[in-house]
């Protein structure tokens, strides 16, 4: 089980916030520090404000060594898929090949409005065209051109320029870097995460829905042709952990969440109880789980569950 840090820094985190996390995230043995890509608060005045989620990535990229780093996600509204594609190759070559992209359709009307970006009715036809671009130019041999004509992007005589450091997972013979498509919906999110995806992510899901999902998007897999054990199916569930009861209730606390509904959802408990939470997720075959870390200063949370769950995992 691959034990992912999730952030949400629009809640209020600067750089120097994340950057401590990250940091932390790699010295204590978890796999990767993703964030959110949001431009507005959920809630709370979410100061000093946002950062943008390449702009900080790219930071990371420099500043740490082994782990990998991405979005979870990027919505599909915010770049054109050229720039995004720049954008995502540019920071894994900075990374040293570390970078991962979550793509999706985007959902909070509020944060388009607060900043100007248009906010189409209609976002998954410009998704599944977002994701058909930057695969192309990745994938599109140095000295070939990539052209491309669509409802929503056109692109000309492209030199598809630069290239990731890394290989495509799904094709190994292009360059790219492993694309995460996540989303409940039960026909087309499976379909496209089938065409597209290293990965599909379940965020926040009703724990009695997941294996359901996730035969999904097996059977979306087996209608292409593709093996169903190649995509890596993984979820994000918000972390609450503590050594004792007490310490899981003031930690719950800490962020706004009532205990005993945090433990209903999420991956919360003693350490015990956690690792019970990951087994059942792994019978479902769930084998990675980003958790969603709230209170970004209380590092203390992250060593609890790198020295007292991440040993009994295997």
């Amino acid at each position: 089980m691959d034990l992912r840090i999730f952030t949400e820094p629009q809640q209020g985190a600067t750089y120097d916030d994340l950057l401590t996390v990250a940091r932390a995230t790699e010295e204590l043995g978890f796999d990767a520090f993703f964030r959110s890509d949001h431009y507005l608060s959920m809630g709370g005045e979410g100061l000093p404000g946002p950062t943008d989620a390449w702009t900080t990535l790219a930071g990371l990229a420099r500043e740490t060594s082994r782990i990998k780093l991405g979005t979870l996600v990027t919505s599909a509204t915010f770049r054109h898929p050229g720039v995004l594609a720049i954008q995502v190759a540019q920071v894994d070559q900075m990374s040293g090949g570390r970078v991962e992209l979550g793509l999706g359709a985007g959902w909070f009307a509020e944060e388009h409005s607060a900043y100007g970006i248009p906010f189409p009715a209609k976002r998954f036809g410009p998704l599944t065209e977002q994701l058909e671009v930057i695969t192309g130019l990745w994938g599109t041999p140095v000295g070939e051109r990539f052209s491309y004509e669509g409802e929503h992007y056109t692109l000309v005589n492209s030199p598809a320029l630069p290239k990731p450091v890394q290989t495509s997972p799904i094709d190994p013979s292009r360059a790219g870097v492993p694309v995460i498509v996540g989303g409940l919906g039960p026909k087309k999110t499976p379909a496209l995460a089938a065409r597209f995806a290293t990965e599909f992510n379940l965020s926040f899901p009703a724990l009695d829905q997941i294996g359901e999902k996730l035969d999904g998007v097996r059977a979306a897999c087996r209608e292409i042709g593709r093996d169903p054990g190649s995509i890596i199916m993984s979820s994000a569930l918000v972390l609450v952990a503590g050594k004792d009861d007490a310490e899981v209730d003031r930690r719950a606390a800490a962020i706004g969440r009532d205990p005993l509904e945090v433990r209903g959802v999420g991956i919360a408990g003693t350490p015990t109880a956690i690792v019970d939470r990951l087994g059942a997720l792994a019978e479902l075959g769930v084998s990675r789980v980003y958790l969603q870390v709230l209170d970004l200063h209380d590092l203390d949370h992250l060593e609890l569950v790198a020295s007292e769950v991440m040993p009994q995992l295997g």
